[in-house]
């Protein structure tokens, strides 16, 4: 099993750490997408990160829908509690979480534009969307250790994707003074070897992305 992921993604860190918490062995891809050389093309007709090589050559690609197809597949251990009420509270995390990476990223894809070209009004909403998303999961979590339940899971990986992303791409927001709880959370989570593994950071892109 391959895996072809970005350093700085939060999309595919959110896949990494599943793989390692479910113990799965996989050889590591690290591409930049936006490069004319990315194999991205090959492996995903919508040439998005991070895809997922099977062993007989299938592909599984989406983060989300990967993150399923993993707990279906290797159940063990599981990311997703038994419960109904469990399992949707951790995929509306997951919501937010992706949410809230989406709409930043489209501000950082703004902010490529050449200056007095880029849109603050576009900027300016994406940025309150992302925000709001923020003020929601801190709301969620509140001072607990795991978002759901008493052990790690897929809400959990996401948010924690989402908010190492920000200080690597979106410091200036400052996040752990907004919500010092989802700061405690966070950084307890962070200590878990699958987290220290992925830590993000920036890639240098060269090539033209808007």
């Amino acid at each position: 099993m391959k895996l072809i992921s970005a350093t700085p993604s939060p999309y595919a860190r959110k896949v990494r750490i599943a793989l390692a918490e479910k113990g799965i062995p996989f050889e590591l891809i690290t591409e930049v997408p936006w490069h004319e050389d990315t194999s991205l093309p090959a492996f995903n007709p919508l040439e998005k990160l991070p895809v997922l090589i099977l062993d007989d050559g299938a592909t599984v690609y989406e983060s989300s829908y990967i993150m399923e197809w993993l707990e279906r597949r290797y159940p063990q251990p599981p990311l997703l509690p038994p419960d109904d009420d469990g399992i949707l509270a951790h995929k509306k995390l997951e919501v937010l979480g992706n949410g809230i990476c989406d709409a930043l990223l489209l501000v950082f894809f703004e902010r490529m534009r050449p200056l007095g070209t880029q849109s603050e009004p576009w900027m300016a909403r994406q940025l309150r969307k992302a925000h709001g998303g923020l003020a929601e999961v801190a709301r969620l979590i509140g001072d607990r250790r795991y978002a759901v339940g008493d052990r790690l899971g897929l809400g959990d990986i996401a948010v924690c994707s989402a908010l190492g992303w920000m200080e690597v791409r979106f410091a200036e927001l400052d996040w752990r003074a907004l919500y010092p709880d989802l700061a405690r959370y966070y950084d307890a989570l962070s200590q878990r070897p699958s987290f220290r593994a992925t830590v993000p950071y920036p890639q240098t892109i060269s090539s033209a992305v808007v």
